[in-house]
């Protein structure tokens, strides 16, 4: 079957973040909410279905993970993207972040050095600071068609870490890094005897003619060093079940990580783990069909921001449903640009809290219908008449 996504569920009134924090956020209730990376699209019915069975039964006691869970992950990491993972490597998180910031605890010590790509999703420097050790930039660099990595700047900055926190696809700027790209990393990482831990949540939603590659797949030299994270989170629309999947192939770090979680009692919780075998079992169709829609939106974003708000600049993303928009032709800095698209109604990320690359910049998440993007365009050429208007 086929799955549509031209209707969004109205969320006020749920304690969503996105929605019901608008006034904590933002300070006024009436922005088009087009932030926080979850979308406004119903939960796949073959998941809300497996819930209801769940719920069904009265009992929600303590509960482990078995065969079924494993063979689904596994199941969906090959055929998806080609990887075949052995059962054993397939552990919980609570949650991609708090995995890899356990996994900063497992495999650091207090000071080390932890190498992160700024502009980078925000809890990369904020868990890695939070958990005292040192952040180590390499930024990645606009080359004019697309961010790409400075190597020679990385082999330095890695010769000081004792980890890369790897963001692949690469929130905020889609970029889905390439099996050369990988490769390199991986082997430099693999020489200067440093771990990866790969932040890999919007590894499903990649669009043509990109593809994703686990940088754990590459070789048992570089998978022995890696630990990566996936979840139906972001894809599916499940955030708020607080569940991820850590894939950890080398037995001495997954018994690290293993001891981080049991020193938190990090159990999870049923529903969880429920809505991960379902999803993982039977979404493939619905993202196939997710990621068209995906790619419409963010045509029609880039289309009309080229077409009519020339101002900004805007390229079609790799991967993910978050757009990162160039508004440094308006210069105004963060603060001053944050609150002129609010005062036009727009709530949007502000690029500053990506790392002071992102200063200029916008993050918008086009996961929502058409309608809605449209009505969030005109707001935004109003708001570049209005400032040429003074």
């Amino acid at each position: 079957m086929s799955y549509s996504f031209d209707e969004i569920t109205p969320r006020e009134g749920t304690n969503s973040y996105k929605y019901d924090a608008r006034q904590k956020v933002f300070g006024t209730e009436k922005v088009i909410p087009l932030w926080i990376a979850d979308s406004d699209f119903p939960v796949a019915p073959f998941i809300v279905e497996a819930l209801r069975e769940r719920v069904d039964h009265p009992v929600y006691g303590y509960t482990f993970r078995g065969e079924e869970f494993t063979d689904a992950v596994g199941g969906w990491v090959k055929r998806r993207n080609g990887w075949e993972i052995h059962p054993e490597w397939i552990g919980f998180s609570p949650g991609v972040v708090a995995g890899f910031s356990m996994a900063i605890q497992a495999l650091t010590e207090p000071g080390e050095g932890v190498l992160i790509q700024p502009p980078v999703y925000p809890p990369f420097a904020k868990m890695t600071r939070m958990n005292n050790r040192q952040v180590v930039n390499n930024p990645l660099v606009w080359n004019g068609r697309k961010y790409v990595i400075d190597f020679e700047d990385l082999e330095a900055k890695l010769s000081r870490s004792k980890v890369f926190l790897m963001c692949n696809p690469h929130n905020p700027t889609s970029r889905v890094f390439t099996r050369k790209e990988l490769t390199r990393i991986g082997e430099l990482c693999v020489r200067l005897q440093v771990d990866i831990i790969s932040d890999e949540i919007h590894s499903d939603l990649v669009f043509q003619p990109h593809r994703h590659i686990h940088i754990a797949s590459l070789s048992e030299e570089i998978a022995r060093r890696t630990v990566t994270f996936i979840a139906p989170s972001k894809t599916f629309n499940v955030a708020g079940l607080a569940s991820s999947v850590a894939i950890i192939p080398n037995e001495s770090l997954r018994r690290r990580f293993q001891h981080q979680l049991e020193l938190v009692d990090a159990a999870g919780n049923i529903f969880g783990s429920v809505a991960i075998v379902a999803a993982y079992r039977q979404g493939d169709r619905w993202v196939d069909d997710f990621n068209g829609q995906l790619v419409r939106n963010a045509q029609y974003v880039t289309g009309f921001i080229r077409d009519r708000i020339p101002s900004v600049q805007a390229f079609m993303p790799e991967s993910t449903y978050l757009m990162w928009l160039d508004f440094r032709q308006w210069n105004m800095e963060p603060e001053a640009l944050f609150q002129y698209v609010v005062d036009h109604g727009l709530g949007l990320n502000s690029g500053i809290t990506f790392g002071e690359e992102g200063r200029g910049f916008l993050r918008l998440n086009i996961a929502t219908s058409l309608e809605v993007l449209q009505q969030a365009m005109y707001r935004l050429e109003k708001a570049d008449r209005d400032r040429n208007s003074h």
